[in-house]
């Protein structure tokens, strides 16, 4: 009688066995690998630390995600989408029982520093502390001072819905082993104090990278800090490059940026889709200065090697077929767009956004076009722009291939290089949710 050949399923045993030792030294490692501290200053003066803590909560527009529609602020339990799954955000009102009415600065400046909790548990990467580890152990202290200054709300934390294996976080071990480094703001003394304003807003508080960035499978972030534009997951929204190449804001003036980042609206563009709610719950109150600060920072940040210039989209259609979409799209246009976009697509600023030349609809993805047309687009009520015009949606007026056509028609005239759009896209794209 034969033996059973054992020898497979020993090595099996052996490299599972091996696999879990190795992850178990990462999750030690991970564990103990000595932390910053930080240097907690003195509090001068508590209220004034507090009003710099609601500004700075302002500036990372923390109540968008800390908040459920028509709920408690700072609260928690907003559903945050993500290619694995959804994650609930946490109460942070300074309630003993549900929030941080426990924690001190420390537990904070922990969180927001190291991404890990009061418990030392890691934190998942949806709350951006990959881009928080550059604030100072200052703003850390004056954020928490106006934390805990706000009403406490008892409103237990959701559990996450997260499919296996991204629902075992001791994987996150590996994650920030591959992915993220604690690390601090250093100003470029090259560049001057407005420059260095800017760049430690737009990569700590701000994090800004959070949805201009392109991420790979595991949801990290591809060069956090060249903004190079990317899609939001799970979101279905194109976040355009923040860069000063050609296909970011090289040709856009630091007036043009300011007058968008404060107002919703600028000659150049409109902040519409999540950049919208940004605008009107975060940079409005920001200063003049800081604003003037962001934008002075993002013309300087460099182009990628290459910028493609042509979009992407629905393969091009054989010539006589892609004359007929054009003829189409530029019946479609006359009748439903030009009263507002003009006949070149010039617009007029600032109500009416151009689309000659506009990055957002035209750049390598068609997702921004072909849900403003579907869903509308509104951009955000601000002090410089109560009263702003919105664009109707389109949705239940055209059909698919109508939708294609127009879009089409705009992403190859005035000098546009976007692609074609196919109808099948933009019947994928009518039943996601718009936020």
């Amino acid at each position: 009688m034969r033996r059973p050949c054992t020898t497979g399923l020993k090595w099996l045993l052996l490299s599972t066995a091996g696999t879990l030792v190795g992850l178990a030294g990462v999750v030690a490692w991970q564990s103990l690998a000595s932390e910053d501290p930080g240097v907690a200053s003195a509090v001068g003066d508590p209220q004034a630390q507090r009003l710099k803590g609601q500004y700075l909560a302002q500036a990372g527009n923390c109540m968008a995600c800390h908040t459920v529609r028509g709920g408690a602020g700072y609260a928690g339990g907003r559903a945050i989408a993500s290619p694995f799954g959804t994650l609930y955000t946490s109460n942070i009102t300074p309630d003993k029982a549900t929030g941080i009415g426990n924690w001190s600065r420390d537990d904070f400046w922990r969180a927001l520093h190291h991404g890990r909790g009061r418990d030392g548990r890691f934190l998942y990467p949806a709350f951006p502390y990959t881009s928080y580890t550059r604030m100072s152990r200052d703003d850390s202290d004056a954020l928490f001072a106006y934390l805990q200054s706000l009403p406490p709300v008892n409103q237990p934390n959701r559990d996450h819905a997260l499919r296996f294996p991204y629902n075992q976080r001791m994987l996150l071990a590996l994650w920030r082993a591959l992915y993220f480094k604690p690390g601090s703001f250093t100003p470029d003394p090259a560049r001057d104090a407005q420059w260095n304003r800017g760049a430690y807003l737009v990569q700590g508080a701000g994090h800004c990278s959070a949805c201009h960035s392109a991420r790979n499978a595991l949801g990290a972030s591809l060069a956090p800090l060249a903004l190079e534009g990317g899609v939001i997951p799970a979101l279905a929204w194109y976040a355009p490059p923040l860069h000063g190449g050609e296909k970011g804001l090289g040709s856009w003036s630091e007036a043009d940026i300011a007058a968008l980042l404060k107002t919703g609206v600028s000659p150049r563009g409109t902040a519409l889709g999540p950049m919208s709610e940004i605008v009107g719950r975060s940079l409005q109150y920001l200063t003049d200065s800081d604003i003037s600060a962001i934008s002075v920072y993002l013309k300087t940040l460099p182009a990628p090697s290459s910028e493609s210039s042509a979009g992407s989209g629905a393969p091009r259609p054989e010539p006589a077929e892609a004359k007929r979409i054009l003829k189409q799209g530029q019946k479609l246009y006359g009748s439903l767009c030009v009263d507002c976009h003009g006949g070149k697509g010039q617009g007029s600023a600032p109500d009416y956004p151009p689309l000659a030349g506009n990055h957002a609809i035209a750049g390598p993805q068609p997702l921004n076009a072909i849900r403003t047309v579907l869903n509308g687009g509104f951009p955000p009520s601000t002090t410089g722009n109560p009263y702003p015009f919105g664009m109707p949606p389109f949705g239940p007026q055209l059909s698919d291939s109508e939708v294609a056509a127009v879009l089409s028609y705009v992403l190859n005239s005035w000098g546009n290089q976007g692609g074609w759009v196919s109808a099948s896209e933009v019947n994928r794209y009518r039943s996601v949710p718009l936020d």
